[in-house]
């Protein structure tokens, strides 16, 4: 059974969280301190603090891009075996002007640099609103996650995680393409945040 650890209790965490109840994993869920979390407590998770072992085979840091060298402060070396999967944008949300990382590299490729060798990390879930991960619809349609990566099996084990919960997967290549996937990312936020858009929907990709 697929077992999943998701750093952080924000609206994404709590979205990533169904879907992986969805697809019936073992799911741990790590808040920045005791009693710290914006949604209420899941029955079918267990909880731990910043710090404590992570419990699962993928792992989710679901936290700003900024709070990552906090995560990494705890976990960089116990991360050994792990598949980290990275789905920030990021965005400056001081101006939703900036990006945060240099315009020819990704959160997800910085990631994997400060990682030991051996860590794999995989860009997904930063194309999707949280709701329509909740719903497993986007419209009168299915949910697609677009994911990148360059290792196989990686990549294999979270589209299974995808697939066994109802939604869509879609590999768009190596991790290097984690640049156009943060790119639609900022785009889909940015229109969502003067109205072009809903919060409730985002980009689909139709079949």
């Amino acid at each position: 059974m697929t077992s999943i650890s998701i750093i952080g209790t924000g609206k994404m965490g709590s979205a990533i969280a169904e879907v992986a109840a969805r697809a019936g994993a073992n799911i741990q869920i790590i808040r920045r301190r005791a009693g710290a979390g914006s949604a209420p407590e899941r029955a079918d998770a267990e909880y731990g603090v910043a710090g404590d072992e992570l419990t699962g085979d993928l792992v989710v840091l679901a936290v700003p891009y900024e709070a990552y060298p906090n995560i990494l402060e705890h976990y960089r070396d116990r991360l050994s075996g792990k598949i980290v999967i990275d789905i920030s944008n990021p965005i400056d949300f001081t101006t939703y002007d900036e990006l945060l990382v240099p315009a020819d590299s990704s959160t997800a490729v910085e990631l994997s640099k400060a990682l030991p060798a051996g860590v794999t990390v995989v860009k997904a879930f930063n194309v999707n609103l949280g709701d329509t991960l909740s719903t497993g619809t986007n419209g009168t349609t299915p949910t697609t996650v677009l994911f990148a990566g360059d290792d196989p099996e990686a990549k294999i084990a979270v589209a299974a995680l995808i697939e066994a919960s109802g939604l869509r997967a879609v590999d768009t290549g190596p991790l290097s393409r984690a640049r156009e996937l943060e790119a639609m990312g900022f785009l889909q936020i940015v229109l969502a945040a003067i109205g072009k858009t809903h919060y409730e929907s985002g980009f689909t990709l139709l079949p």
